[in-house]
């Protein structure tokens, strides 16, 4: 019966193109579940430029890898991205008009999604079907569950390399309208290298990792130095937004068994995974690992019920109160608001949490410090002072909750790169701080 389904709805890139309103609106799966092969054959299908915005087809997703799929440098092609995460693929677009940022909370946006405008197509990646017509979404969830119930037209990309992950991420041949048959590798992010900035940050954040807790951290050089140096630790568990190759190695070692996690007991919790082919099989069929939508991995409140909770993010700048910049560089955007605010609000309400916000003390190699008097103008305040607890730099670690401006200032220029520590004092003196 399934069999038969399927094999009714399978049809090719190109006519599911066709079938998209070249004014609609659809959604896409992002990360590393991007439908590279949908996506190309709405490129073919471009059809001359045309120059009024609501004309356009604009894109709707949370993450896109690689190279942007529709390439616009004139802001007069077809498409207009309408990203709720920015990254590689859509920065220069967001950053010249020619595309949409939405800054919202990782939790939220599905709500986002559910409460939107109509949507025309949810276009995302799966694995083969069990023998029961269900199909995972596998290496990202994120908000693909709810624009599948949101979208008229439901059209998933069949790829044989995509693990089936367990938890709250299948979609049945009965829920989909075209079900494309497209084969093709994964995009791969190996772990960083080692970084000697990156590992002093991780040598004082694993300091403030109890045996028992669970981690959540994010994606970049400190995060895999924190993995790579917590061994010692016992029953560790991960609730996290993304994983990365980083998690075999924890457990491998012993490091990350769940044993003592007080919610989802045993298990590693995620919305996506970006890593290696290795961390992808691992994934496959693995009844250790559940993924679940954004809606629910990065909610506060769920995040909270994990005792011990230990959320690394990290940041671009902060300054001398406190406040935390993410999302940009001045004026310029360049990512997103994320999960940031979600696992440092859930790890202040976890019994025993440790929210922590880390940031390597300089840029531009050493010539700019991370910890300013003032933002950068324009740039977004995605934490605010109230939010942060620790802050952690490869100078030392401090704890700002509860601490007035005056005392912020002095703990966070203790922690600020030597060479810029006086310039920071004279401006807290100038600003009445100190």
């Amino acid at each position: 019966m399934h069999d038969l389904t399927y094999r009714r709805k399978r049809c090719s890139a190109d006519d599911v193109a066709a079938q998209i309103p070249k004014d609609g609106f659809i959604y896409v799966s992002g990360n590393a579940a991007t439908p590279q092969a949908l996506l190309r054959a709405l490129a073919t299908r471009a059809a001359t430029p045309i120059e009024e915005i609501e004309d356009k087809l604009r894109v709707g997703h949370v993450l896109l890898l690689g190279e942007d799929p529709f390439p616009d440098r004139d802001g007069d092609g077809p498409f207009r991205h309408h990203a709720w995460f920015v990254g590689p693929a859509d920065r220069d677009a967001v950053n010249h008009g020619n595309a949409d940022y939405v800054p919202v909370h990782l939790h939220q946006i599905p709500r986002v999604i559910e409460a939107g405008p109509p949507m025309d197509a949810a276009l995302l990646s799966v694995s083969p079907p069990d023998r029961h017509g269900y199909m995972s979404l596998g290496v990202e969830v994120m908000a693909s569950m709810a624009a599948a119930r949101h979208a008229r037209r439901v059209v998933v990309q069949v790829n044989a390399a995509m693990p089936r992950v367990h938890g709250d991420c299948f979609i049945h041949v009965d829920q989909v309208d075209c079900i494309v048959e497209a084969d093709e590798a994964l995009p791969e992010r190996p772990s960083a290298a080692e970084n000697p900035v990156h590992e002093a940050i991780a040598g004082h954040i694993t300091k403030l990792v109890p045996d028992g807790a669970t981690l959540q951290l994010g994606i970049g050089g400190v995060p895999d130095a924190v993995l790579r140096q917590l061994h010692g630790r016992r029953d560790l568990g991960l609730h996290s937004e993304m994983v990365g190759d980083g998690l075999l190695d924890a457990l491998e070692d012993g490091v990350v068994t769940g044993r003592r996690k007080t919610a989802h007991l045993g298990k590693v919790i995620l919305t996506f995974a970006l890593g290696t082919r290795r961390l992808y099989d691992f994934l496959a069929d693995n009844p250790l690992v559940e993924a679940h939508p954004c809606s629910y991995v990065n909610d506060p409140t769920v995040i909270a019920r994990n005792d011990r909770m230990v959320a690394v993010n990290q940041a671009l700048q902060i300054d001398l109160t406190g406040q935390v910049c993410s999302d940009s560089l001045g004026t310029r955007i360049y990512s997103g608001v994320g999960g940031q605010v979600d696992f440092l609000r859930g790890a202040a309400l976890s019994r025993g949490g440790v929210p922590i916000v880390a940031v390597p003390s300089t840029a531009r190699g050493g010539q700019v410090s991370r910890i300013a008097p003032l933002l950068t103008e324009g740039a977004g305040v995605v934490t605010t002072r109230a939010d942060v607890h620790w802050v952690v730099t490869e100078f030392g670690a401090v704890n700002l909750f509860g601490r007035c401006l005056r005392e912020r200032a002095e703990a966070l220029i203790s922690i600020a790169h030597p060479e810029h520590r006086g310039a920071l004092l004279d401006a807290a003196q100038a600003r009445h701080l100190l």
